[in-house]
Formats: C-alpha cells, sequence, structure tokens
C-alpha cells in the first residue's frame, strides 16, 4: 500500500510540473506589453517581423535575423524575455540544391 502511494505521489508531481512549464507565459491580459513593444524588441534586435502572434499565452514573432535566417521568437508577454529562438525551418534541418545534395556535401 505505501509503495503504490509513492508511485502516485510521484506520479502528481510529475504531472504538476509539466502543466506548470506550459503556463510559462501566463499573464492576465491587462499586463501585457503592446504588440508595438514586441516589434520595437525585434527591431533592436536586428529582425525583420512577418507577423506577431499569440502561442500558448506568450508573443510569437515569426520573422527573419539579421543574416536573412527566417527564425521563430517565443517572448513573455509582460517582460519580453525572449524564451525560445528557433530557426523557422527546423533545427538540424538541411537545405537541398537542385541536384538533391545536401549542401554540406
Amino acid at each position: 500500500m505505501r509503495l503504490a502511494l509513492t508511485i502516485l505521489a510521484c506520479i502528481a508531481i510529475l504531472d504538476a510540473g509539466s502543466a506548470l512549464a506550459d503556463d510559462e507565459c501566463f499573464v492576465p491580459m491587462a499586463d501585457w506589453k503592446p504588440r508595438e513593444a514586441v516589434a520595437a524588441l525585434a527591431a533592436r534586435n536586428g529582425w525583420a517581423v512577418r507577423r506577431i502572434k499569440i502561442d500558448d499565452g506568450c508573443y510569437e514573432i515569426d520573422g527573419t535575423d539579421s543574416r536573412g535566417q527566417r527564425i521563430e521568437v517565443t517572448v513573455h508577454p509582460l517582460s519580453l524575455e525572449i524564451l525560445e529562438m528557433e530557426p523557422k525551418d527546423g533545427v538540424g534541418h538541411r537545405h537541398r540544391d537542385k541536384e538533391g545534395r545536401h549542401d554540406d556535401q
């Protein structure tokens, strides 16, 4: 019986931890910085913005960086902290040339 309770407690803690991770941007809308502030953040970083949207309670910038690479940036709506920045076409993807070879071949 004790083992079963210990296992259930561990499962409950793990589930609560993953739920908290999903809520990293939970902020009442009244406290959010305006989209103009997000656009200004992008401009300061040299990013060209294609779109600013809301995803999972965070701002998400869809655009290109200063080198012209497509990027997706997740920004906290209250602090404007950059939470995640990743290439738009995915991590680890290599581009192919016209002959179908990877560009590193």
